[in-house]
C-alpha cells in the first residue's frame, strides 16, 4: 500500500466489505475488520458473507494475490434471512439487542418479528434464543446500496446502544450519591 494514511485504508477495505457486522471474521464488526487488515493483524480472506467477490476485491485493493476464504470463519452461502417462528416465541426479548442492524421488532412478553428488508443474516439472534425459535431461510439478494444501508443502521444500533449504557450509568451514580447523602445525614 503506498503513502495512503491508515484512516483512509481502513475506510477503503471497510467500504468493500458486505456490513453484516456477524463477527464471523473474528472481530465485533466489519469496520474493527477493516482496521486489523489495514494493520496486518488479519487475513483479508475472513469474511463469509463477502464471499469471493468481496476477497477478490480486497486482494485487488491491497496489491495482493487472491486467496479463498478461510474455512476456520465459515462458508459462502445464499443470502439468508432469520425468521422467528412465532408460535414458539416466549417475547424473552434476548433477541433484539444482539441484532446489529435493528432487524428484529417486538417487546418483552411479546411475539417478535423479523424485517427481512433489513436482516443481514449475521445469525447472532440466534444463540440468545431460549426456546430455539429463530432459523436462517432463504431470503432475498441484497439491494444495491445495502451495504450503506446496514452501515448506517448499524452506526445508530450501537450509538443507542452506547446512550442507553450511559443512561444506566448516570442513573445508577444517582442512586448511589443519594444513598451516600442520606447516610451522611443520618445521626
Amino acid at each position: 500500500m503506498n503513502t495512503e494514511s491508515v484512516p483512509d485504508i481502513v475506510a477503503r477495505i471497510d467500504a468493500l466489505l458486505p456490513q453484516t457486522q456477524c463477527t464471523r471474521c473474528g472481530y465485533p464488526g466489519c469496520r474493527p475488520y477493516a482496521a486489523a487488515i489495514a494493520g496486518g493483524e488479519a487475513q483479508f480472506n475472513q469474511c463469509p458473507p463477502g464471499g469471493s467477490a468481496t476477497i477478490h476485491a480486497l486482494a485487488a485493493l491491497l496489491g495482493k494475490e487472491y486467496v479463498p476464504l478461510n474455512p476456520a470463519n465459515g462458508v459462502e452461502s445464499l443470502p439468508q434471512v432469520a425468521w422467528i417462528d412465532e408460535s414458539r416465541c416466549i417475547g424473552c426479548a434476548r433477541c433484539l439487542a444482539p441484532c446489529p442492524v435493528d432487524a428484529i421488532i417486538g417487546a418483552a412478553k411479546f411475539m417478535h418479528t423479523v424485517l427481512t428488508e433489513r436482516c443481514t443474516s449475521c445469525e447472532l439472534c440466534i444463540a440468545p434464543c431460549p426456546v430455539d425459535c429463530i432459523e436462517m431461510r432463504p431470503g432475498p439478494a441484497p439491494a444495491v446500496n445495502q451495504r450503506d444501508i446496514n452501515r448506517a443502521r448499524y452506526e445508530a444500533h450501537t450509538e443507542r446502544l452506547l446512550r442507553r449504557t450511559q443512561e444506566r450509568q448516570r442513573e445508577l451514580d444517582a442512586k448511589k450519591a443519594s444513598a451516600s447523602h442520606r447516610a451522611s445525614a443520618e445521626p
